[in-house]
């Protein structure tokens, strides 16, 4: 797995191939970032149950100012920091080893994002995750949910609200934006 585009472009990253780690592949991770490309300089990033870390250094690699990883796995969180370290971007990450929904209760309580970047695995209730995440989304941020194609994400939830989904083999992206944020 590498980084695709930006001042990181062609960096390896170490992936785990534990059952149950799922990373994003290189071309929805293509399309996720040309989606985003126009928000993503200086950008605040939370990359929720990041796995690999890969979506977060590539929003690193793409112009974002600092990415936030929260992972609960102790395997992947420590893949996380390996390949933070690899890259040599440790100065603009903090990694959070617990669960989304439990980070987003405690030490990710009063944090504002530009960008919420969540990939949970794919069996999980998605519901409340996108409600765990709500208020961690910046007045003219986004949210973007990584979901299995089969599985409906959440038309709403709070003041979110999904304004377009993209399809792609098996996964989808659900993009959700502040209700008040709507052109």
């Amino acid at each position: 797995m590498r980084i695709i585009a930006g001042s990181l472009k062609g960096r390896r990253l170490e992936s785990g191939t534990w059952p149950g780690l799922r990373p994003t592949s290189d071309k929805l991770r293509e399309t996720l970032f040309n989606i985003l490309a126009p928000r993503m300089t200086g950008a605040r990033v939370l990359d929720g149950f990041a796995g690999t870390g890969a979506v977060g250094l590539e929003a690193l690699s793409r112009g974002a100012a600092h990415v936030t990883f929260v992972e609960r796995d102790r395997r992947a969180s420590a893949l996380v920091a390996g390949n933070v370290r690899r890259c040599a971007v440790e100065s603009a990450c903090a990694i959070i080893r617990a669960g989304f929904e439990g980070a987003a209760r405690g030490p990710l309580r009063d944090a504002v994002f530009d960008l919420v970047l969540l990939d949970p695995p794919y069996d999980e209730d998605l519901g409340p995750i996108v409600a765990a995440a709500a208020p961690l989304v910046g007045r003219e941020g986004l949210l973007v949910l990584e979901h299995a194609r089969r599985q409906a994400a959440p038309e709403e939830s709070g003041d979110l609200i999904r304004g377009r989904e993209v399809r792609s083999g098996d996964s989808a992206l659900a993009i959700y934006q502040r209700r008040d944020s709507r052109a």
